[in-house]
């Protein structure tokens, strides 16, 4: 790998912060962890910069030092010596953009809870972690051990290996912890969606912190237009400049960067989509919305109205019922609706995936009523089963329609469109843009840092998409040529655990 000048700096100045942490890239040496050597720094960079591969190259050049590599789905027993790096990221979505590119990430929320596994089983983990010899299982086949082990040799998944010897999820974790013990070195991707608060209690679990993030995106709500790692010392960030995706001749990014001159009006920048449209296709200015497209990727928009306003949109389109969900229908979790004494219940929904902004597609009703079957875009092992409560606004009304109405359990809100604050961390290969909006925001005359806000959000909206970007001009919406499907989901993944989070 060939390094551009700011990349060779930062990896420069990352692997001094490591050196004094104990861990030598230059030598692959690494010491055991020492107190007082705590250490933060944040690598910044526009969309393009070349942040993942930074990211991938020092994971990979740590685990060739013989640092090991947590990925919270099971820990077995380490020395005290072995040093340890987590790849976390905000949502499963981003989580997933990494795990896509090789990067074993996992989210924040995962490394923070930890599964507890049935002594039997756990022997099975530690075998396939090298830790000991091959078990005898009572109802488990050598042929079945060796499927998981060949498993988990590509995929390094304790859950799925385990899935593919032909266990379920409730036969082998029997509960979820709180994290104890503080840990190493942690690689934070997407973090300009942290807020000062999480920033503060990833502070208190790493000594080492790695800040990767768009300075350039909106910040988190509350935070004043800043981001967490604003109030960092110059000398602990490092900023990548040259746009890496651009030299390859990204008309998406080519748009991107443009909104960074401080003269482009509304009416310029619509002018330079329309020409990278006519001559690339990788840009297309659509008169609607496409139906079927919201089935996977949802309309990014800025008004919450507008928001609402296209998913019934998609719902007549489509012809659902107003008493019940279709299979197939895109949802994105909106927290988890528990009261504090039910934290184990919290922590289980959370493990599974189930965490705020989550984005999933409704496969069925469970067995229990209130239940939902769903698929979690972007999990590790994406079937779940839970107590649900999905709410689905409408037009002008305040109370919302609710087909699924647990007592308690995790709440979702309809998913064919999305607020582009909530698209922060995702990526999908076409994106449709609402552009209506960005204008409102234009006219509205709001800034955000001192950057006007539709300029932020064009941004944002705009790197969301990986292969093509739709820019919608009208309201109007294009009805769907075939009906809702689940088909594409069920070669997601090649074994799926069926989690039955109790009510």
């Amino acid at each position: 790998m060939i390094f551009s000048d700011d990349q060779a700096e930062a990896y420069d100045a990352i692997s001094e912060a490591l050196k004094s942490a104990g861990v030598d890239l230059d030598n692959n040496t690494t010491l055991p962890q020492s107190a007082g050597s705590d250490q933060l720094m944040a690598i910044l960079g526009k969309a393009g910069s070349g942040k993942t591969m930074l990211l991938a190259h020092l994971a990979e050049a740590l685990n060739e030092a013989g640092v090991s590599i947590i990925s919270g789905d099971y820990e077995g027993k380490r020395r005290k010596d072995t040093r340890t790096l987590a790849i976390l990221a905000p949502t499963n979505k981003a989580a997933s953009v990494l795990r896509n590119q090789g990067v074993a990430a996992t989210t924040i929320h995962r490394i923070l809870y930890t599964p507890m596994y049935d002594p039997e089983y756990e022997k099975i983990a530690e075998w396939l972690n090298g830790n000991g010899d091959k078990p005898e299982i009572e109802g488990l086949t050598d042929t079945a051990l060796e499927r998981a082990m060949l498993f988990f040799k590509s995929n390094k998944s304790i859950p799925g290996a385990l899935a593919m010897a032909g266990l379920r999820g409730s036969d082998f974790i029997i509960g979820w912890k709180r994290r104890d013990d503080p840990l190493d070195i942690g690689f934070i991707d997407e973090s300009s969606m942290l807020d000062d608060r999480q920033l503060d209690d990833l502070k208190e679990i790493f000594s080492t912190l790695i800040l990767f993030g768009d300075p350039a995106q909106l910040a988190p709500v509350g935070q004043s237009g800043s981001m967490a790692f604003d109030n960092l010392p110059e000398q602990q960030q490092k900023h990548l400049h040259r746009v890496h995706r651009q030299e390859q001749d990204n008309p998406i990014l080519d748009l991107a960067h443009a909104l960074g001159d401080e003269t482009l009006s509304f009416e310029s920048f619509e002018q330079m989509i329309e020409q990278a449209a006519a001559r690339d296709d990788r840009v297309v200015v659509s008169p609607r919305v496409q139906a079927s497209a919201m089935a996977r990727s949802p309309v990014l928009v800025w008004r919450n109205a507008t928001r609402i306003r296209l998913i019934h949109a998609f719902r007549n389109a489509f012809d659902a019922p107003p008493e019940m969900l279709l299979a197939g229908e895109p949802l994105i979790c909106d927290g988890i609706e528990l009261p504090m004494k039910h934290r184990k219940k919290r922590i289980d929904l959370e493990a599974r995936g189930l965490i705020k902004g989550a984005q999933c597609v409704f496969l069925g009703t469970g067995r229990k009523p209130g239940f939902s079957r769903l698929h979690v875009l972007g999990a590790p092992e994406p079937q779940v089963s839970a107590a649900t409560i999905i709410k689905i606004e409408m037009p002008g009304e305040e109370e919302p329609f609710i087909p699924s109405a647990a007592r308690m359990g995790a709440a979702f809100v309809h998913g064919a469109a999305c607020t582009i604050h909530k698209a922060q961390g995702s990526q999908w290969n076409e994106v449709q843009v609402f552009a209506p909006d960005i204008y409102a925001a234009y006219r509205a005359g709001r800034t955000e840092a001192g950057i006007p806000l539709w300029k932020r959000l064009a941004y944002v909206a705009i790197t969301r998409a990986q292969t093509r970007l739709h820019w919608v001009t009208r309201y109007m919406l294009a009805k769907p040529t075939e009906p809702l499907t689940t088909d594409d989901l069920r070669v997601a993944a090649p074994a799926t655990l069926k989690l039955e989070a109790q009510e």
